[in-house]
């Protein structure tokens, strides 16, 4: 079938695309890290991010090392890594994504089968414009096993149980830290992003002290 072309605010949509023509757009989009490529079954979303949605991604991933480092846990962070399986036909780049618990299962590994190595413990997913695709079911499809999700307005975070994504108000990952605290400090970005970040460590300090 020949794919055919929908456009949309910072977003295109194609349909009817092959799995080999998906794979070597990721292989391209290498050298394009400003494009978010979602796969869906023959449908290719490609968004390019805006500068709120880059925000809050870093800031985000910044708490995320913050905590890791107050905890003194390890970590391998792997960015907005393409993740996909053709199996499922689906596939997609997470806005960041960490292997914590199972840091050592790739620790070292320059590539990642899904078919064999478990998913990332967490991903971050930005969703300021709304995505055409349901990025969640594909983050189920590919066994993510938590999701932190923010629109702009609501900080939620999605556990996977029993192959279902539930809205939980504790991270499995960092058990102490729940949606509300991580709320309270989204809306402060404007007063400085190296400011927040350092109030939030001193919160996450004071928090595992007691």
């Amino acid at each position: 079938m020949v794919a055919t072309l929908s456009n949309y605010k910072n977003c295109v949509i194609l349909h009817n695309v092959r799995w080999e023509t998906y794979q070597a757009l990721v292989k391209d989009s290498a050298e394009q890290p400003n494009k978010r490529l979602t796969y869906n079954e023959g449908i290719l979303e490609i968004m390019t991010p805006l500068p709120e949605h880059e925000t809050y991604k870093k800031l985000l991933d910044r708490f995320v090392l913050v905590t890791v480092e107050e905890m003194n846990l390890e970590m391998r962070s792997l960015g907005s890594c393409t993740w996909s399986r053709q199996d499922l036909k689906q596939g997609l780049e997470p806005d960041e994504c960490y292997y914590i618990e199972h840091e050592k299962a790739v620790r070292g590994k320059r590539d990642i089968d899904l078919n064999i190595d478990p998913p990332p413990d967490l991903a971050i997913e930005i969703d300021i414009t709304s995505s055409s695709l349901n990025r969640m079911a594909i983050y189920r499809a590919l066994g993510v096993a938590e999701i932190w999700r923010f629109d702009g307005q609501v900080f939620k975070i999605y556990q996977l149980v029993k192959g279902e994504y539930q809205d939980c108000p504790v991270s499995k990952v960092f058990p102490f830290l729940t949606s509300e605290d991580i709320m309270r400090f989204l809306p402060q970005f404007q007063g400085g992003e190296i400011a927040l970040v350092k109030a939030f460590r001193v919160w996450v300090k004071e928090k595992l002290s007691t």
